[in-house]
């Protein structure tokens, strides 16, 4: 091989590597004292990063409760519709409910921890496939070194929390891949996902105002319609239909948190033909409004 194509590939041998392209955005990384995290039935389009420095936070989907530990993270991908509270103060049975602040370089981690909790939060995506994987709450076991890593972490964010400069945010995502490494193969079943399955998802990506048909769709693919509905509803665990208010309703959230786009405006770019429906279709969802998703009061 010639060092020109060495130079144009980037690789002297002649046997191929495929590399899976894992685009991580972060979309925030906080550490409060929570006084009050009275959440119910939340479900959006984006990773969690959930540690505690302290006991008395809880978390529950379905039917599954977890009692949180200083000595475990816990991990809960996008659309996954799950509950939280602290324990210590406990008021609301529906709704969205959080009341607490970022913890500052004076605050002893101690003495706040005896009426508060210390909540490292870490909101992210990881893009298509990856965001389509299976919801759930998975636990993790901190290791010596995740836990050297995250008090490192909720240390320095007390110090700076609103910029993260080249070597501060490669601290963070060598965190976050470290975590994620931590969970397992299964969680990742959707990088499996059929061919024709991945080329309709790029479709909708690239057309998310448009709606589609069942049949437009199973063309995509190059199969008849039902054939292709019965193999999406297989691989992906989910209804063609359903998936495709998903994808429209995350970008929505992006759009909401990321734009000054009006909540119609929004709602007709990502095709709901008016204000009314797009916030119906929302609200069962994600369990909130696009008001309520816009002010910001979750974590």
């Amino acid at each position: 091989m010639t060092n020109r194509r060495i130079e144009i590939l980037g690789d002297p041998s002649k046997n191929k590597q495929n590399f899976t392209i894992v685009r991580l955005n972060i979309l925030c990384c906080r550490f409060w004292k929570l006084d009050l995290w009275d959440c119910h039935d939340m479900a959006f389009p984006f990773w969690r990063i959930y540690w505690n420095k302290n006991t008395g936070g809880l978390l529950k989907t379905n039917q599954t409760i977890y009692n949180m530990e200083p000595d475990k993270i816990y991990v809960i991908p996008p659309f996954t519709s799950f509950s939280s509270k602290y324990l210590k103060n406990h008021f609301y049975k529906k709704g969205i409910n959080v009341s607490g602040r970022s913890m500052k370089q004076h605050d002893n981690d101690e003495l706040t921890s005896k009426s508060s909790l210390l909540h490292l939060f870490i909101h992210f995506n990881l893009g298509v496939p990856f965001d389509n994987v299976y919801p759930g709450i998975f636990q993790i076991k901190t290791t010596p070194h995740l836990l050297e890593n995250l008090n490192y972490l909720t240390n320095r964010l007390k110090i700076e929390n609103t910029n993260f400069y080249a070597t501060y945010t490669l601290k963070l995502q060598s965190i976050i891949n470290d975590i994620l490494s931590n969970i397992g193969t299964n969680i990742f079943e959707a990088l499996n996902v059929d061919y024709r399955i991945l080329k309709v998802i790029r479709h909708l990506e690239n057309h998310i105002e448009k709606n589609p048909t069942n049949s437009e769709l199973a063309s995509v693919a190059n199969m008849a319609t039902n054939s292709f509905s019965r193999l999406f509803t297989k691989k992906m665990n989910i209804t063609l239909h359903t998936y495709v208010m998903k994808r429209k309703v995350a970008q929505a959230c992006d759009l909401i948190l990321h734009s000054n786009k009006s909540i119609a405006e929004i709602a007709c770019d990502v095709g709901f033909s008016d204000r009314h429906h797009f916030s119906k279709v929302f609200k069962a969802i994600t369990g909130t409004t696009p008001v309520v998703y816009r002010s910001g009061k979750f974590s």
